[in-house]
């Protein structure tokens, strides 16, 4: 059994079909990079999978456990905030907390977690400093542990990327998400973004990565998706998508990236 299920998965907004039939499974441990051109239905996908927005059709399971089933009735807000831990997502514009300094955006989420789980006095006798700790590992894992004490406000846009990855690495999530993780950076600053994603494939984590970076997809990924008009037009390993497109569409979309590239 696959370690992540993502089976027929169809999405609509009003009359315009956005995901058609959408199918793929990943094991523990492998990277499977999304490709497809701006408003192919990439991000609505990863929002899906996550339960950000809620699937018309389809099943997605994690480890076993049933996420969404449209076959089987539906689930409660709370029920789907814990089937949404599965998952961590590091959106495309960072999302960090203004108000909040670096550590504290790390912590925030799994205190709260903590918090809700055992109680605010037993999370904070007994849970808060393992919750510390792990901060500060993550913060050491992305390369800033200098910047602890830093407000958003500080950064640079390829360290708040960076420590939004620590953010969703903090909650422990089984399967990772990028959605086009380096979109709002400048050239300069995608590589310390892509060298950080890239040493978390030997952690071995989970991902799902939405990346228009096709060089960075072809190397780290064990598996490719090309996504057109809604539905999986081709998917295979890095050198069966793009050493040997089987797809005409694929083989446009390829052509026309590495000519903008």
């Amino acid at each position: 059994m696959p370690f992540l299920e993502v089976s027929g998965i169809e999405k609509s907004f009003g009359k315009t079909k956005v995901l058609q039939g959408i199918t793929f499974s990943a094991e523990q441990g492998e990277v499977v990079s999304i490709i497809g051109s701006s408003g192919g239905g990439k991000t609505t996908l990863l929002r899906s999978i996550n339960l950000l927005e809620t699937p018309d059709a389809g099943r997605i399971a994690v480890a076993g456990d049933t996420v969404y089933d449209s076959d089987m009735p539906e689930i409660g807000e709370a029920e789907k905030r814990r089937r949404r831990l599965h998952f961590g997502l590091v959106f495309q514009q960072f999302n960090l907390f203004p108000q909040y300094t670096v550590f504290e955006n790390i912590c925030l989420a799994p205190r709260l977690r903590a918090e809700e789980e055992f109680g605010k006095r037993e999370a904070r006798r007994t849970k808060f400093s393992e919750i510390t700790e792990n901060a500060e590992v993550l913060l050491r894992r992305v390369g800033l542990s200098e910047k602890r004490d830093s407000y958003p406000c500080e950064l640079s846009g390829g360290q708040q990327q960076r420590v939004a990855i620590a953010r969703a690495l903090a909650l422990k999530p089984d399967v990772l998400c990028f959605d086009e993780p380096t979109s709002a950076l400048d050239p300069e600053l995608t590589g310390e973004v892509l060298r950080v994603i890239r040493s978390l494939k030997s952690e071995s984590a989970t991902m799902v990565i939405v990346t228009h970076e096709m060089e960075f997809a072809r190397s780290v990924s064990d598996k490719v998706i090309y996504i057109a008009n809604g539905q999986i037009e081709e998917q295979g390993t890095p050198e069966e998508v793009f050493g040997n497109p089987k797809s005409e569409k694929t083989l446009s979309f390829l052509s026309a990236s590495d000519n903008r590239g």
